[in-house]
């Protein structure tokens, strides 16, 4: 996959670095390296959009893509909205997970958030290392933006079943990362979560929402081709993914 050309882009004042090599996430047995933009303090959510355009995400006030030396597998992916075809396992993913309550909290860490967070990396991402995530990390990574940035609450009965964040950009939504209760049999709710996502999108009438990356050879990731119609940006374009692709 082609990069877009870092002098088109419209952020002047802005430099990009390349991170040493570290052991890839997704792919065993690969290292990866991402390319940072920096200063952080320059990124306001007008440039964080163009850069999200270019396939940038943020971990915390961290803006990177990926920039691996011998490896160009991460796809970066968004939805448009107004095309969605939900399948049928995603409406009943709807049907099914349609009492939880969302609320819109500040960005403040909140022990509940933090005990849900650590269940989920442990059963989701056992020995990933985000499942050993101090307080401080934590807040590090989810809690820290210099964007317009909701951290949502999904609760069932009272209890926190999930918590999803996302940055608002001009044309649409980059859904931040989402953790919920791995312990509820026959739970959808990371389904459920980006239909919901959606919907916001609809609502507040923005064209797209941003996944981050998809891998076709990573399993974890398989998810986001399960929504159609999905595009990618290859070769410095925004174009669509088949489904078999």
């Amino acid at each position: 996959m082609a990069r877009p050309d870092d002098a088109a882009l419209p952020f002047s004042l802005l430099q990009f670095y390349a991170t040493s090599p570290y052991p890839c996430s997704y792919l065993p047995e690969r290292q990866a390296r991402s390319q940072v933009a920096t200063p952080a303090h320059l990124i306001n959510a007008e440039i964080y959009s163009s850069l999200v355009r270019a396939g940038f995400r943020r971990s915390g006030i961290f803006t990177y893509r990926p920039r691996c030396d011998n490896c160009q597998a991460c796809t970066p992916v968004r939805l448009p909205v107004a095309e969605l075809q939900l399948r049928r396992s995603q409406r009943r993913a709807v049907k099914k997970h349609g009492n939880l309550k969302a609320l819109e909290l500040p960005l403040v860490f909140l022990d509940k958030h933090y005990a849900l967070y650590n269940r989920y990396q442990q059963a989701r991402h056992p020995g990933g290392g985000m499942d050993e995530d101090s307080h401080e990390q934590y807040a590090q990574f989810l809690l820290q933006s210099r964007v317009d940035t909701r951290l949502i609450e999904f609760s069932e009965d009272g209890v926190v079943r999930m918590v999803s964040l996302i940055d608002v950009l001009d044309d649409g939504l980059s859904s931040v990362y989402t953790f919920y209760d791995p312990a509820i049999a026959g739970a959808s709710y990371g389904v459920y979560n980006i239909i919901w996502q959606v919907s916001q999108c609809e609502a507040l009438g923005l064209p797209y929402l941003y996944l981050g990356y998809w891998i076709a050879e990573s399993r974890k990731m398989a998810y986001k081709k399960d929504f159609q119609p999905i595009e990618g940006l290859v070769d410095g374009q925004w174009q669509r993914l088949t489904d078999t692709a």
